[in-house]
This record gives C-alpha cells, structure tokens and sequence, in this order.
C-alpha cells in the first residue's frame, strides 16, 4: 500500500494546477469495504473548487489509464479544514501574521501571532498575563519544528 501511495503522491504532484498549489497529504483507507483516496490540496492564496475538480479529474483519468487501482475507489480532493494541524512549512509561510494555538511536545500549549518562519521553526508573538496593576506584555519566542506537536490556526471573528 505505502508503494502505491508513493507512485499516487507523484501523479498529484505533476496535475496540480501550477507552483502556487502544494500537496498537504494524500491518505488512502477503507470504509465500508471501498477504498478511499483522500488528496488534501493548499495553495498560498487560497484553494478554489475548480482547482480541486482539476486535480480530481486529471488524478483519476490517469489512475484509470495505468490501471493502477483495480478495485472499486472513491476520490476525494479537498482543501484542509480550518481546524486541520500545520503540517508543513509552506502552511506555516502561508499563515504568518495569523494567531496560531500550537500545542508542544512537553503537553504545554501556546498561543501567539505567527511572526516568522525559518528552515528550524518559529518565532511568535506571546502575550504574557498581566500582573496586577500592570499591563500585560508581549514577547517573541522561538518555536523550533521538532518540539511541536500540533498547530491550529486560530479563527478570529473580531
């Protein structure tokens, strides 16, 4: 399966619509005894239905003429939700200036504006609490990659 999967991962990769799209992740799996290819589709200004119709015709058109996926299947190709993790350092580029929940390896969570994005990690701006009777403070700390564990963008409604 991870074989297929790897030869799948480079059919998207070659169909996508052009350099401003990435691949967030492409997860095959069973439900209800069908096969379920799932293509998660990001791009850095915003993923459009057309693009994910695209992607879905040419991956499927080219899956059916290699005869590579013999069985009955159900392609999905979507965009990532906004509760779903960071997972890349594209996403993370996409995403500076927005308010990011990351939860550390530690089990500490976090909560600041994305500033940053190195080859490494992070930089956010946290609010520190106030202490009484004086003003609550902000200050820059750097995140790296591997003490991450989970990354959520936050939703702001203000």
């Amino acid at each position: 399966m991870t074989e297929l999967k790897q030869v799948i991962e480079e059919i998207v990769e070659k169909h996508l619509p052009d350099e401003n799209h990435f691949v967030v992740e492409v997860k095959m799996s069973e439900k209800s005894g069908k096969k379920l290819l799932n293509i998660l589709l990001d791009a850095d200004e915003g993923v459009t239905i057309q693009a994910c119709a695209k992607l879905s015709r040419a991956v499927s058109e080219e899956l059916e003429a290699k005869e590579m996926m013999p069985e009955a299947y159900v392609l999905e190709v979507s965009s990532p939700g906004v509760d779903y993790p960071l997972s890349s350092r594209r996403q993370f580029q996409k995403n500076i200036g927005r308010e990011l929940k990351v939860s550390l390896a530690s089990g500490e969570e976090i909560v600041g504006r994305l500033l940053e994005v190195t080859e490494t990690g992070v930089s956010l701006l946290v609010k520190r609490k106030k202490e009484k009777g004086k003003k609550a403070t902000e200050e820059e700390i750097s995140l790296p990659f591997e003490e991450m564990k989970k990354t959520i963008v936050q939703v702001s409604f203000k």
